[in-house]
């Protein structure tokens, strides 16, 4: 099992799914010998097998968890990745016992945030440190540099802070881990990470829907389009792996005409593992408006009622539902689609502006409620690479938080205020052709109506808080007068409708 005996290794990792062997491989990569253990010990061979094959890496298999912690200098520090909830607390429960005060445990899962800080607590009772660091950047990410988000005991930070910095993805403003903040700070900020994530993705998927069904593009045509995206502004992760999914064709199966993309052949069902639900809960929570990353949640959700759209399709048909969507004249066909498809690039950029102004106002109000104190502007640059939302926009927004670290919205920063001005038109246009076609746009018509109410310095909101006092007497303010206002409103309307009767 063991492939350096006699060799004391700088840190641990219990946990050897295809994520925690990729990051394992990375530290021992980058130096640092490192012991490795799992419960099923075919992971841990396979692990070893692997360090070996990729360049006799100094890393070692343990069996047990007491061989495991001794083989680590002191003061010990061991990475945990393993399914969030109760395998975690059984996992350090199995370890604990052969801990010294001083050491420190880091769970890289997708916890919740405050499993973390009651983690947090129960280490501190034994003398021990912990971290609750997010990870992002997948499989490949975890092997090559992934962005890292380590949250919690300053203390354990300063232990790793050598090896995390290797690890990580680099950038041109140094590696892509800093020290979120205390608490469950760092499991926060991957959890609204993820949630911009689904925004992205929802957001992305929106775009495809109205290239192909209403600007009828072919995946060769949307491969070249989402390139041209990838030169642009909407440089991204995301924008560059859609490019390369449409050239993607199917093996299984073929046509008369040749291969089939796979893209047509995958069933337009959306999973999901929690942390989008965790971010729409927290803005719920905090009564932070997050309506891009909501829609994106919901979009999902009814993605997985497809037998329900079947038959909706074919009942609301018979009922005579006759959609009249926009059509080409095929002398026009070739300028109207490249029109499209610029109101769609407009479209997408300020939706996407929209989503993370969303994102980053739910941290910074957790930040405020839990004194944590986070930069914003540093999450963005840490998130700048090995993260899925990787985009080059998110230089913007570092460089908008450097400018004003107390600013408001994105929205109302100087650059982004300009570049959503000057996409504002043809976001309209798009979102209106997406409805005329009957196509739903939920993220890019949350991003604009957001915009929208943001925008304006009256709502219509007065006459849902007169509604509230007239069935609730929830009172309401004034705009001409300070204090609170209840008025009898039923008892008015009587006197009014008798005054009309009489009249």
């Amino acid at each position: 099992m063991e492939s350096a005996a006699g060799c004391v290794s700088r840190i641990g990792l219990a946990g050897l799914g295809v994520m925690g062997q990729n990051l394992a491989l990375n530290i021992a990569e980058k130096g640092f010998p490192i012991s490795v253990y799992n419960r099923t010990t075919s992971k841990t061979d396979e692990t070893v097998r692997r360090a070996q094959e990729e360049g006799g890496l100094p890393l070692t298999g343990h069996t047990t968890p007491k061989d495991f912690v001794l083989s680590i200098k002191r003061p010990r520090a061991i990475v945990m990745l393993v399914k969030a909830g109760a395998p975690v607390d059984s996992l350090i429960s199995s370890l604990v016992p052969f801990l010294e005060p001083g050491d420190a445990i880091i769970d890289g899962g997708n916890e919740w945030y405050e499993n973390t800080e009651r983690r947090l607590e129960d280490a501190a009772s034994k003398g021990l440190f912990y971290l609750g660091m997010g990870i992002s950047g997948g499989e490949d990410g975890a092997r090559k540099g992934p962005s890292l988000m380590p949250g919690g005991h300053k203390e354990a930070y300063q232990i790793v802070r050598p090896i995390l910095t290797k690890i990580a993805a680099q950038v041109d403003d140094g590696p892509c881990v800093t020290y979120v903040g205390p608490g469950g700070a760092g499991n926060f900020v991957k959890m609204v990470h993820n949630g911009i994530e689904y925004g992205d993705m929802q957001l992305i998927s929106e775009a495809y829907d109205i290239l192909k069904n209403v600007a009828d593009f072919s995946n060769y045509e949307l491969t070249q389009i989402f390139r041209q995206y990838n030169d642009s502004e909407l440089e991204s992760f995301l924008i560059e792996i859609t490019a390369d999914i449409f050239r993607v064709q199917d093996d299984l199966n073929s046509s008369a005409c040749g291969k089939q993309y796979l893209i047509d052949q995958i069933l337009d069902k959306t999973g999901m593992k929690g942390t989008g639900k965790w971010t729409v809960q927290q803005a719920a929570e905090l009564a932070i408006a997050a309506p891009t990353i909501a829609a994106s949640l919901d979009s999902r959700y009814i993605s997985g009622l497809k037998d329900e759209r079947v038959v909706a399709e074919s009942v609301l048909e018979q009922a005579g539902l006759q959609i009249d969507p926009f059509r080409f004249r095929n002398s026009e066909k070739e300028p109207l689609q490249q029109l499209i498809n610029r109101f769609v690039h407009k479209a997408l950029y300020a939706s996407k502006i929209c989503s993370y102004a969303q994102g980053m106002n739910l941290i910074r109000a957790k930040s405020n409620e839990k004194g944590w104190n986070l930069n914003l502007g540093e999450l963005a640059r840490i998130w700048k690479g090995g993260c899925i939302i990787r985009a080059r926009f998110l230089d913007q927004i570092k460089k908008a938080y450097k400018r004003n670290p107390n600013l408001a919205n994105l929205i109302v920063d100087k650059e982004f205020s300009r570049e959503l001005v000057e996409r504002e038109i043809p976001w309209r246009k798009a979102v209106k052709l997406a409805v005329r076609s009957g196509i739903s746009v939920p993220g890019m018509s949350a991003s604009l109506a957001y915009f929208d109410a943001y925008r304006r310095s009256r709502l219509p909101a007065n006459l849902v808080q007169a509604q509230r006092d007239y069935f609730g007497a929830h009172t309401y303010e004034r705009v001409d007068r300070p204090g609170s206002f209840h008025t009898e409103w039923a008892r008015i309307a009587r006197e009014l409708k008798s005054g009309d009767v009489h009249n």
